[in-house]
């Protein structure tokens, strides 16, 4: 599954952003995890807001993201957040727009202006908005009436179904997580002073399937340990969500949605002593780390891992990061980079009795050669016993969103797994090497 890091003080907005990337990359990461937050990219009504270089917009930090991450063989994952005042009468950003149809343009925009195609790098891994469960991002999440009746799910499904009809329509290839959920939440109002409202991501996701016709590829959630100081693999009374609870909460997922829902674990993490008093000593992040990415590893719904943060950083009040403030590593790096490199690669469900077409993200390849450019692949399959399957040397043709597509000479059996190894060439003597897992839907 892809690996990676979310962590935009560092990737966009620190003097060192590049090394950053590099360096991250070199840790195993092959996805970068960001914000497109609307009141900040759009702090002013846009005279024309379907245009990305109208004046209005401010994208240079998030334009020099997606241009330069696939230099360093990593794809970059956005979510759409935060609403502008001139779009919501002047509140803050974790209240509705007044017109959802804004959102609609705004979401557009960002697509066709990352679909691959215009010059501006690619993004292919969409979702909406941030920890919508929590009334910090999305507000209200109770009614005022005398029931307090949970309302933010029905809210959160208005802005979904916009981004997604955005997101769609400016790149209809594109693939897009909903949820992006807190892992817990109190399910009933409180009145104690400094904390939130807040709903459970269980009882978050129930109420929100009531909603028909929601489209999407994945579950995004954020499974952190529901203290600071919480180990990775503490129990939660479910409706609450952390690592241990993912289980039911997929079990869950399916019965809601009639389907099963792959799950994108796209924030998680542990903060460190001593810049974060109440959180984990460095040995503790060290084992952490290592339980929570080997847990992930055994959940097949799991199909990305993403660790929130890269770096300490004085401008990001998290301390979470595998590297200290001054780049030096922490004692986690070693062991997340190790099993990074062991995880990481593509997942892709294919049908039994069928030649299956592989599908292989191949950013760093797209960075340096643009779409339709005619690459090679050199390939082998083993199925889950290690026996060869089937070998070759095709030819493929870079698409727009960073991946390339061949059809390996063998049938998916019913019940099996296989491991695609592979490495696509460039005309310009790029190499790319890639490792997918392609598992049978029956």
């Amino acid at each position: 599954m892809p690996i990676g890091f979310y962590d935009d003080a560092s990737f966009r907005w620190s003097s060192d952003r590049l090394t950053n990337l590099a360096t991250a990359a070199a840790a195993g990461a092959t996805v970068i995890h960001t914000n497109a937050n609307w009141a900040t990219i759009a702090p002013t009504r846009p005279a024309n807001p379907a245009d990305g270089d109208d004046p209005a917009y401010v994208l240079s930090d998030l334009d020099q993201l997606v241009a330069a991450a696939p230099q360093y063989g990593l794809r970059v994952y956005v979510t759409i957040v935060g609403t502008p005042k001139w779009a919501n009468g002047g509140q803050t950003p974790n209240h509705m727009p007044k017109k959802l149809s804004d959102l609609t343009t705004f979401a557009r925009m960002l697509a066709d202006r990352y679909d691959g195609l215009h010059g501006h790098g690619t993004v292919a891994m969409w979702s909406a908005w941030n920890e919508p469960n929590l009334s910090l991002f999305l507000t209200p999440q109770y009614a005022s009436n005398k029931k307090h009746t949970i309302v933010s799910p029905s809210n959160y499904a208005k802005l979904y179904k916009a981004i997604y009809a955005g997101v769609h329509a400016g790149n209809p290839t594109a693939q897009i997580a909903i949820g992006e959920t807190s892992p817990e939440g109190r399910d009933k109002p409180t009145a104690k002073a400094g904390q939130g409202q807040s709903v459970a991501p269980g009882t978050f996701a129930q109420l929100l399937a009531k909603t028909k016709g929601l489209k999407f590829t994945a579950w995004a959630e954020h499974p952190y340990p529901t203290a600071t100081n919480g180990k990775a693999l503490g129990k939660a009374r479910y409706p609450n969500v952390p690592l241990t609870n993912l289980p039911l909460f997929e079990k869950n997922l399916a019965k809601y949605f009639h389907r099963k829902v792959p799950i994108w674990i796209t924030e998680y993490g542990h903060q460190t002593k001593p810049t974060q008093p109440k959180g984990v000593t460095l040995a503790q992040q060290k084992t952490y780390a290592s339980q929570a990415l080997n847990y992930a590893k055994k959940d097949p719904d799991v199909q990305m891992f993403v660790w929130f943060t890269f770096r300490d950083s004085a401008s990001n009040p998290w301390k979470s990061g595998i590297e200290n403030a001054d780049g030096s590593h922490k004692p986690s790096f070693s062991t997340f980079s190790s099993l990074a490199h062991s995880i990481g690669g593509a997942y892709q469900t294919v049908a039994p009795g069928k030649q299956p077409t592989v599908v292989l993200p191949i950013p760093m390849i797209s960075y340096y050669s643009p779409f339709g450019t005619v690459v090679g692949v050199t390939y082998e399959v083993r199925n889950q016993k290690g026996a060869v399957v089937a070998r070759g040397e095709p030819q493929a043709v870079v698409l727009a969103n960073q991946t390339v597509t061949f059809k390996p000479t063998f049938t998916v059996a019913k019940k099996s797994s296989y491991t695609v190894t592979a490495t696509v060439n460039d005309p310009n003597g790029h190499f790319e090497s890639v490792v997918a897992s392609l598992v049978s839907t029956s």
